[in-house]
């Protein structure tokens, strides 16, 4: 082997040492001009098991609107997980989620509890496997639970447990819709109140979404079959007999919400 054969083949391995470095170490992954990791499109942060009453805390603790506290209250409890993608949780811009309050900077659309789950699913990975299959049964939970909880445990669990944000919540309800305003308008008819008294029966909310994504996560991580766990309404299953996207049956549609909150059937 000559010189120049030497220095080819030495630039060889070494390149491709370096290759396998930056793929087995975290340090190494995608990085921005400061040298700082940054969360690129179709990577994949492991997801690790979590206490849920943490991640209720973080969030009912955190305020700023629904989607960010939940989105802030699991990462954050993330950060501090088993992960080997810790360090990375804790580098994610949380605030950017802010924009989810009210249904999305207040238009009373998604409500922001389910945006948050939809944000943090999407680049979580359970047992090495995307996540985001869960969004289904989160979703089926927000629409038919009544909600927020109200237990002893859960309202200690979070600091909320005094007799004047009791009084501020009422009566928990069922949203019966992923939508915001449908949420907020079932509780203040149900409880005499108007949508600007929503502020901490919202943040209870929230909280309770925090503490229910983290347990479905952890039953996933333990293999469990949480989709199956929360199936379909009869409505919906019915509609879904012909209304799919996939068949030309009069009105295809694509969507796993509830039918009837909108429209009846035919």
């Amino acid at each position: 082997m000559d010189r120049r054969q030497a220095i080819t083949k030495i630039i060889g391995m070494t390149g491709a040492s370096a290759g396998a470095l930056m793929l087995s170490h975290p340090a190494l992954a995608v990085t921005n001009a400061d040298g700082q990791w940054q969360l690129s499109l179709g990577e994949s942060l492991a997801y690790a098991k979590i206490d849920p009453m943490v991640a209720a805390r973080n969030a009912y603790e955190a305020g700023n609107g629904c989607m960010y506290q939940v989105f802030h209250g699991i990462v954050s409890t993330l950060a501090q997980s088993d992960s080997p993608d810790a360090d990375k949780f804790a580098q994610i811009p949380t605030a950017m989620a802010q924009y989810g309050y009210g249904g999305i900077l207040g238009e009373g659309t998604i409500c922001g509890n389910i945006n948050a789950a939809g944000m943090l699913l999407n680049f979580l990975s359970i047992n090495g496997e995307p996540a985001k299959t869960l969004l289904m049964p989160i979703g089926r939970f927000y629409e038919e639970t009544v909600l927020p909880f109200r237990d002893t445990a859960f309202l200690d669990g979070i600091g909320a447990n005094t007799e004047e944000l009791i009084a501020k919540v009422g009566d928990p309800t069922i949203a019966n819709s992923p939508l915001c305003h449908a949420s907020v308008t079932n509780w203040a008819k149900a409880n005499g109140k108007t949508a600007k008294d929503k502020g901490e029966r919202c943040s209870e909310l929230s909280a309770s979404l925090a503490y229910q994504i983290a347990l479905m996560l952890n039953q996933a991580m333990d293999g469990e079959d949480v989709v199956a766990m929360y199936p379909f309404s009869d409505t919906v299953s019915e509609c879904k007999a012909c209304h799919t996207p996939a068949d030309d049956f009069g009105h295809s549609v694509a969507s796993n919400m509830e039918c009837d909150t909108c429209h009846g059937g035919h």
